[in-house]
């Protein structure tokens, strides 16, 4: 389906009902809204992680401006105050008041400006492998500890020049994000604009800093994250919880955990979420 948001059409999918019989009643249950990484991926990298919340939440998959089956839009607006805008259009074009707004690395740097932009708009914030700034001196010996010299290098060129050194990374890098054997399937079934990964990646991802920002967020927050990451390591993690409001946030750490923190930390980080779902 899609819905217009703004000057664009947003494509999204919907899991689970917002109201349940609650004996002589019926229950309205949080709507928490799935932000995908990249860009220029789609959501259904968050399948089938999302069909595992679908009874405690009415679930929404996202698909950002300019990816999977979103409304293409132009570089110009291929940036994070956009992609964050986007965000509260989406909820005021479909009346979804105080959402679960759950960003997973790109997708978490949107929810980051969202919340920052909106503090009294979203009900919760879970953030997962995600980073507040872009930090290469940390990534790079990552990169270089799970996949030796090589990855560092393919990483370090793919960071300065993102498009002739996309397929490198693709191939040589994406496999270290994660400690869990990958779906096979899972980049044949996505959508995927890579000029909208480049643009980004060269452009805002070098500059941005979202640290100062986050002191506005009003709303809990929950920050996922694993000690194998590569792109969001653990410093960035604590970067990040300490530049929240130290009365709303929590943190989970995953020392087994790569990038593909809920695949990786598995029924834990599962746990985690609902749990924090549930908390009043």
């Amino acid at each position: 389906m899609r819905v217009q948001a703004g000057d664009v059409r947003l494509f999204f999918e919907v899991e689970g009902a917002k109201l349940v019989p609650d004996g002589p009643a019926m229950r309205e249950r949080p709507t928490v809204i799935l932000l995908h990484g990249g860009p220029g991926v789609d959501h259904t990298d968050f399948v089938p992680f999302g069909s595992a919340l679908a009874d405690v939440a009415q679930v929404v998959y996202l698909d950002h401006r300019g990816c999977g089956r979103s409304d293409r839009s132009g570089p110009e607006r291929w940036n994070l105050a956009t992609w964050a805008d986007d965000v509260r259009a989406f909820c005021d074009a479909l009346e979804i008041q105080r959402p679960v707004v759950l960003g997973n690395s790109f997708g978490g740097m949107v929810a980051q400006a969202y919340a920052a932009r909106y503090p009294d708009h979203p009900g919760k914030l879970i953030l997962t492998s995600t980073t507040a700034k872009l930090r290469l001196d940390r990534m790079l010996p990552v990169f270089e500890r799970l996949g030796g010299a090589r990855a560092a290098d393919v990483a370090r060129r793919f960071f300065a020049d993102p498009m002739p050194n996309f397929h490198d990374y693709i191939r040589v890098c994406f496999p270290l994000y994660r400690q869990t054997p990958a779906d096979e399937g899972a980049l044949q079934r996505a959508v995927i604009h890579l000029d909208v990964g480049g643009y980004f990646v060269g452009g805002e991802m070098q500059t941005y800093d979202l640290r100062a920002d986050l002191a506005r967020v009003r709303c809990p927050t929950l920050v996922l994250s694993g000690d194998l990451d590569p792109f969001a390591t653990s410093a960035d993690a604590r970067d990040l919880v300490a530049a929240l409001p130290g009365e709303l946030v929590q943190a989970r750490h995953f020392p087994h955990a790569g990038h593909a923190v809920l695949a990786d930390a598995g029924a834990e980080a599962l746990a985690a979420i609902r749990g924090f779902l549930g908390a009043t």
